[in-house]
């Protein structure tokens, strides 16, 4: 089935921390917003329609919200940033795994509806998946984009086959550092050796949350930016009153600190040159950061104590507050050994090019000097005959959007054309066809 020059597909990453989907064939993507959801449940709802009509009347077109079992959804940056009383944040994904399609229907329908602004009856769809991604995954999402949203046409694609695309490379070791886990899959001539993929659960978030609690174990307070007031006293000078606001649920005071927080990360971190140790970063020169309500941050040693969590995982324990993890950390690898790992799992043949061909891709991985490190710790640990080398996109919205750059290119290739899962094939063959069609 050849869908023509006029008709482009629509490419869709729905990673753990957000969701990114654009037409194909452009260089980046459309629609780019947080993959998780607030939900109310019906009772409250009912309530709360009546104040948020006022307050939201101009924003409440642009809200997809729908009545499902008596649950109210709010999806998208714009509905996810206004406060709602016993609005909880959920998130349909855990360990890279989809565990809640309902969530993930109304995430595409977002995307789909209001910020492309498309009728996927008439795109066909290059959706990307995690490398493990399970048969079942597969054919329930192959069910809803057939059967719910009347797509002609499919076709799903891995992450690391994607990023490996999206450099212009069939043969490369993938490292994924996205917001819920890091993944390392070798890609071989364009095919994902299954085998030989290594993850973990240090991911972005992970270092977020760290740094959430380091910072609140020195005493300060991270403020949302609905608990408080700024009142202009003299011109340039503010006063900050906090709102007191009994009803809003953990879970969204939590997405909000993660979103201050995430922004303290990706401006001021970096990983260290050398390990960390608390001795040689005691001194450090620090750098400040003002926060919403205006009191400013100086951070010192935290700016390389959390990077370094990716490459020694152990520094996890020396942090206040994440004694919960203190179990999962022993079984968990820095990043150069879990290279080290994925590259030995492979055949003796290709590990050569593997690596020479390190590529780093995910949101995560444009944290200053962390491909710098990672090349010297591999050059230490790896066979004296490999040439090590690191490859990463000077560009961080290159690296964040990676897969879906990848997917953007392979679907607009002429010779893919004849790739794609049609909708004839669905209803002669049903959704197990998928594995077929899409190895």
């Amino acid at each position: 089935m050849y869908g023509g020059d006029e008709v482009s597909a629509i490419v869709v990453d729905l990673g753990s921390h957000t969701c990114k989907a654009g037409y194909a064939g452009e260089d980046a993507p459309k629609a780019v917003f947080p993959s998780v959801i607030g939900a109310v449940d019906g009772v409250e709802a009912m309530d709360m329609d009546v104040d948020s009509t006022k307050a939201n009347s101009e924003d409440s077109k642009t809200e997809s919200e729908k009545e499902k079992g008596k649950r109210k959804l709010y999806v998208g940056s714009q509905a996810l940033s206004y406060r709602r009383d016993h609005m909880e944040v959920l998130s349909p994904i855990k360990d890279g795994i989809v565990s809640d399609w309902d969530l993930v229907d109304n995430i595409w329908e977002h995307a789909f509806r209001s910020c492309l602004m498309i009728d996927p009856k008439e795109h066909p769809m290059l959706l990307a998946e995690p490398p493990l991604n399970s048969q079942q995954q597969r054919e329930k999402a192959a069910e809803l984009m057939f059967e719910k949203y009347k797509v002609p046409a499919l076709f799903m694609a891995k992450n690391p086959v994607l990023t490996s695309f999206a450099t212009g490379r069939a043969t490369s070791l993938v490292v994924d550092c996205g917001g819920g886990s890091t993944t390392i899959s070798p890609v071989h001539d364009g095919y994902v050796l299954q085998k030989a993929v290594v993850s973990s659960p240090l991911g972005g978030e992970f270092l977020t949350d760290c740094l959430l609690k380091s910072l609140e174990s020195k005493g300060i307070k991270i403020k949302p930016r609905y608990s408080f007031k700024r009142k202009e006293i003299r011109a340039g000078e503010f006063q900050v009153e906090d709102v007191d606001i009994p009803d809003t649920t953990e879970s969204y005071k939590l997405f909000c600190q993660r979103m201050i927080v995430g922004d303290i990360k990706d401006s001021i971190c970096r990983v260290p040159d050398t390990p960390y140790d608390d001795k040689s970063y005691s001194n450090i020169p620090t750098t400040s950061y003002e926060l919403p309500d205006g009191q400013t941050l100086e951070i010192g040693a935290d700016r390389f104590k959390v990077p370094d969590v990716m490459f020694n995982p152990s520094i996890v324990q020396t942090i206040p507050g994440m004694e919960k993890y203190a179990d999962m950390i022993p079984s968990v690898r820095g990043l150069p050994h879990m290279v080290m790992e994925s590259i030995n799992k492979c055949d003796v043949d290709i590990r050569r090019e593997l690596y020479s061909s390190i590529l780093l891709a995910g949101g995560t991985s444009s944290m200053q000097q962390l491909k710098e490190r990672l090349e010297k710790d591999l050059v230490e640990e790896s066979p004296h005959s490999a040439r090590v080398k690191v490859l990463a996109s000077g560009n961080t919205t290159e690296r964040r959007f990676s897969v879906w750059i990848g997917g953007s290119i392979l679907a607009s290739l002429g010779s893919f054309q004849q790739m794609w899962f049609s909708n004839s094939e669905y209803e002669e063959h049903g959704a197990s066809y998928i594995q077929r069609k899409c190895p």
